[in-house]
This record gives C-alpha cells, structure tokens and sequence, in this order.
C-alpha cells in the first residue's frame, strides 16, 4: 500500500477551495496548516495502480498550485 504525504500549495486565495477539492477524493486526507497558506496531504492508495489514478486526480485540481511529496514508502500486504 503506497503511502505518501505532501505539502499542497493553493493558488492564491484558493486555500479553502483546494482544502474541499482534496478532501472529496477518498484516498486523501488533509490538514490545513496552522501558520502558512498550505495544506498537509496524506495518500493511501491499495497498489500501484491506484496510485496512478489518484496522480492523475491531482493533477485535474485547479486550486492546486503546487505539490511537494515529503515522504513516501510502500508496505507489503501479507
């Protein structure tokens, strides 16, 4: 299971709008940040191929300005 976090940069103005735009994909949960104009995202995605799909998702996002992976790993499943 792929997890991932990222820092989520919002157009200007457009925290809250990408903060509703992030939270509405079931694979994502996000936190806004207390003393910048971003938001916190983590990733969980089943496989490898779901994680593709949730890329490109975030991709399509127009609120989203710009996004920075700050860790990712990849747990086996028994």
């Amino acid at each position: 299971m792929p997890v991932k976090s990222y820092l989520a940069h919002p157009h200007e103005g457009k925290k809250e709008q990408l903060l509703k735009d992030l939270s509405s994909i079931q694979e994502c949960e996000v936190l806004p940040a207390e003393n910048r104009d971003l938001l916190i995202l983590v990733t969980d995605t089943e496989d490898i191929d779901s994680e593709v799909i949730l890329e490109e998702k975030l991709k399509t996002i127009k609120s989203l300005k710009l996004l920075s992976m700050v860790s990712g790993f990849n747990s086996k499943q028994n």
